[in-house]
């Protein structure tokens, strides 16, 4: 059964307006998987359909309604099923097509977007830009659950300080996420522990890589190589800088445990 997504703007908020769009659609045996108000004045729809004939003629007519303007008609991207679901759209950077922001109260549909990604069983590599605490790892974890994949830190400061050199048993599954902490990473002077990093990288599976800026700096990759840039901000206004990450970084490899706060496994 084909899918599309139809978004429309309302022109004219008729009462009955709905009503007129959802038994055009019944009338031709087009069915209404979901619906939902995306962004104001826009309502979007996921529509299914065995007669794609059925589906050109909807929209033929539709196309000629005073009340709406067209918008949107097209196979659904991932977007456009979030869109749906959440009630708006989430941003992309008008220069950098695979770049999306988010922000701390959106938490939840970033969790969305990337399980979603981490579904597809395919060669992923994403990046994801922002200040300590906003919420980074918690959210790759998060999406990992409900992607029903397992995580693996490469490098991180989730709890302490963590440098991977190996990886045991069904870890060297491509069915993994491989999370890495570019900050950590280039800090790290374990030659072992750059090898596995060039191992993972190798990998046909998801790597989420923090600080991918940083990753870059000290790695034959370069940000262009990122299927995905994903930005997550405390608030829309917020600049991600690397000053505060790096120093700590710095601070993290010594504490009041006597210089035992990383793991080096």
């Amino acid at each position: 059964m084909g899918e599309w997504y139809f978004e429309y703007e309302i022109q004219v908020n008729r009462p009955g307006l709905l009503g007129d769009i959802a038994s055009l659609l019944g009338m031709l045996r087009v069915n209404i998987v979901s619906i939902n108000g995306v962004d104001e004045a826009h309502r979007g729809m996921l529509l299914s359909t065995n007669n794609e004939e059925s589906i050109q003629r909807f929209i033929s007519i539709v196309s000629t309604m005073e009340n709406i303007n067209v918008t949107r008609f097209r196979q659904p991207k991932l977007r456009d099923r979030l869109a749906v679901r959440h009630g708006h759209y989430i941003p992309k950077d008008a220069d950098e097509k695979n770049t999306f922001r988010f922000v701390r109260d959106e938490l939840g549909i970033l969790v969305d977007f990337m399980a979603e990604l981490f579904k597809k069983d395919e060669h992923k590599l994403i990046g994801i830009r922002g200040m300590p605490r906003v919420g980074k790892t918690e959210s790759i974890v998060a999406a990992s659950v409900c992607a029903n994949k397992k995580w693996i830190f490469i490098s991180s400061t989730m709890i302490k300080q963590t440098i991977r050199n190996t990886l045991m048993g069904d870890e060297f599954n491509g069915n993994n996420i491989f999370i890495l902490d570019g900050a950590v990473t280039r800090r790290a002077t374990d030659e072992r522990h750059q090898q596995l990093v060039r191992e993972m990288m190798g990998m046909s599976t998801i790597k989420v890589i923090e600080h991918p800026d940083l990753f870059v700096q000290h790695s034959p990759y370069k940000i262009e190589d990122f299927d995905y840039i994903i930005e997550l901000r405390h608030h829309p206004d917020e600049e991600i800088t690397y000053e505060i990450i790096e120093k700590n970084n710095g601070l993290s490899e010594t504490n009041n445990f006597g210089g035992f706060g990383s793991f080096n496994l």
